[in-house]
């Protein structure tokens, strides 16, 4: 039997940026993430400044870094937008740091359909609106309203050319997208196609959720 402390075997890390109370801006790395069609679920603290300004604008980027920008995501790690700084962050080390974007040398874009801002140095920059919060473990009462897990509904996405995939405009290529990787709280890239997929054989127009319609986008 193991008991490890985390279960960390490797996700793709996100910096999520987002819209303080004074219209300055906030980004946060996180590994916690996953997607189902347009939808994304994401894990944070319930007491993160991530946490506080999603849940008062109602909205979000999810931008992904490539493995070229480990340093940039690095330098955020252990800050915090919270002031002051929670006290489960005081205990790892964590500082308040209320000029994320600039410590990072990160440059904001406007987004298109939303108020947070991009993060232009991303290859892929996903504007995001709030769709659900959940609470993690609410059958633990020591655990109970920690952490929270939140649907996403992307409502824009922006892709550098650089990554797509020849002829394909709306598609990504997995030889040229190089995300950044974190297992067990280390960085990591990807390594070059191990095998191919059957899986791929299936056309990737097909696992396009019915909700998806560009006209709606704006809505």
């Amino acid at each position: 039997m193991c008991t490890p402390s985390i279960l960390y075997f490797g996700t793709p890390v996100i910096l999520i940026s987002t819209l303080n109370e004074n219209s300055s801006f906030n980004a946060a790395p996180i590994s916690s993430i996953f997607w189902l069609g347009w939808r994304c679920v994401i894990g944070i603290s319930a007491v993160s400044k991530t946490c506080e300004n999603l849940l008062r604008t109602g909205e979000c980027v999810i931008n992904l870094p490539s493995a070229d920008q480990v340093g940039m995501v690095n330098k955020l790690a252990l800050t915090t937008g919270s002031n002051p700084v929670p006290q489960g962050k005081q205990s790892k080390g964590y500082r308040h740091e209320s000029q994320k974007f600039e410590i990072a040398g990160m440059t904001p874009v406007e987004s298109t359909l939303i108020n947070s801002p991009r993060i232009s140095e991303c290859p892929v920059q996903m504007e995001a609106r709030l769709v659900k919060i959940n609470l993690l473990a609410e059958d633990n009462e020591i655990q109970r309203g920690n952490i929270i897990y939140a649907e996403l509904k992307i409502v824009r996405v922006h892709m550098e050319e650089a990554i797509l995939m020849d002829g394909f405009p709306n598609r990504v290529d997995p030889d040229k997208w190089r995300p950044l990787i974190m297992s067990f709280q280390q960085f990591y890239g990807l390594g070059m196609k191990l095998h191919e997929s059957t899986l791929a054989q299936v056309p990737e127009e097909l696992y396009r959720t019915a909700e998806f319609d560009p006209i709606l986008q704006s809505k």
